[in-house]
């Protein structure tokens, strides 16, 4: 049977649309996120993405059978700022066959050539600090919080329609329990020097004022991140969702300000790796899964290291360093011992540098591709 793309009407379609890789891969190192959490995320009213940007849903059917899906979208304030006009895809989820796979893409491209887009860039679902590209490396590992995980016929099958590397981020796993063995011994004194020559000190963020804090990670992040490709500022809705997302995973041991002179020099965002818990509620709230959620504290034993960035104007202070060792400081006194920190840019030497430093591996290697319209 031919393969025919439509654009997802209703909550029946918007049901088959979010189920597809439940079955897709099931059995395999992908791990289920909450069903309902889903629907949140890819809601227009709720989620923040919609304040600035614009997406369409499409799933591919062989007769009654699904066997794809994908969104093509639009994040006005990443072309403004950029001055530019990129289309972007994500979510995309297909069977191994180039025909759906052609059939989804070119559905994708149509509706963004219509508005004007003169490249499509992704995967990402919606943005770069969502989910995004194309898992390339590392398949044997599941993935962590905020993480895809695709088979490799994904990336063979994007490659033979034409789309080229865009970009690769890195993952690098880092175990704090070998700060003795795979640190650079120069790390510690560095850090040192950083609270006694220019007076760093470090505070954890609170749960009552994370979104105050959060203001703070902006000013960091909008400057420190401000030429990284595809780099686009928060705005307020951004931080406000950010903030409601990040209560569901604090914890006061991870969440990092560094200060000079009582100003906010550096920030670190390490967050709990939910996919441990999340493996064990196969997507489900009920009618067991909420116990699990509720014992994460001890479910969990990993980490993902999502931001860590310093002002350019502290960045010879050593502030980051004094970051790194909290990390395995924390570590010693917790159960997470170790995790992975990333995405990184491949193209962002310092911090890849960094990861040097500390005694970290690259373990996984994720693709983000274009194509011009």
């Amino acid at each position: 049977m031919a393969v025919e793309i439509k654009a997802v009407r209703g909550v029946r379609e918007l049901r088959e649309f979010v189920a597809l890789p439940y079955r897709l891969h099931a059995g395999t190192n992908w791990i289920p996120q909450l069903i309902v959490e889903r629907y949140l995320f890819l809601s227009r009213r709720l989620n923040a993405f919609f304040k600035h940007g614009e997406a369409v849903y499409f799933i591919a059917r062989r007769g009654d059978r699904v066997v794809g899906r994908i969104t093509a979208q639009i994040n006005h304030a990443a072309n403004q700022y950029h001055d530019r006009r990129w289309g972007n895809f994500g979510f995309i989820e297909f069977e191994d066959d180039q025909e759906v796979v052609d059939a989804l893409l070119g559905a994708a491209e149509e509706w963004l050539r219509a508005r004007g887009m003169e490249r499509m860039v992704g995967p990402m679902d919606f943005t770069m600090n969502d989910e995004s590209g194309v898992l390339i490396e590392g398949f044997e590992r599941e993935p962590m919080i905020r993480q895809p995980w695709h088979p490799p016929y994904y990336q063979q099958r994007l490659e033979a329609a034409g789309f080229q590397k865009a970009m690769d981020l890195l993952m690098w796993e880092l175990w704090f329990t070998d700060r003795y063995t795979g640190m650079m011994k120069v790390l510690p004194e560095i850090a040192e020097s950083a609270k006694t020559k220019h007076g760093v000190t470090l505070r954890k963020m609170s749960r009552r004022h994370l979104r105050r804090d959060m203001d703070e990670f902006a000013k960091v992040y909008n400057a420190a991140w401000s030429k990284n490709w595809d780099f686009v500022p928060f705005s307020k809705e951004d931080l406000d969702a950010y903030a409601s997302e990040l209560q569901l995973v604090y914890d006061k041991d991870w969440f990092m300000v560094a200060e000079i002179e009582g100003k906010t020099a550096a920030v670190a965002i390490t967050i709990p790796d939910i996919n441990q818990v999340q493996k064990k509620m196969k997507g489900r709230l009920l009618p067991f899964g909420w116990t699990y959620f509720l014992r994460k504290r001890w479910l969990i034993n990993q980490v993902r290291v999502g931001f860590l960035g310093v002002l350019p104007e502290y960045q010879h202070t050593g502030v980051a360093a004094a970051l790194y060792i909290e990390h395995f400081d924390v570590a010693e006194r917790t159960r997470r011992k170790g995790g992975e920190m990333g995405w990184i840019l491949e193209s962002n030497k310092a911090m890849n540098r960094g990861m040097e430093m500390m005694g970290g591996r690259i373990v996984k290697r994720f693709r983000v591709y274009e194509r011009p319209l």
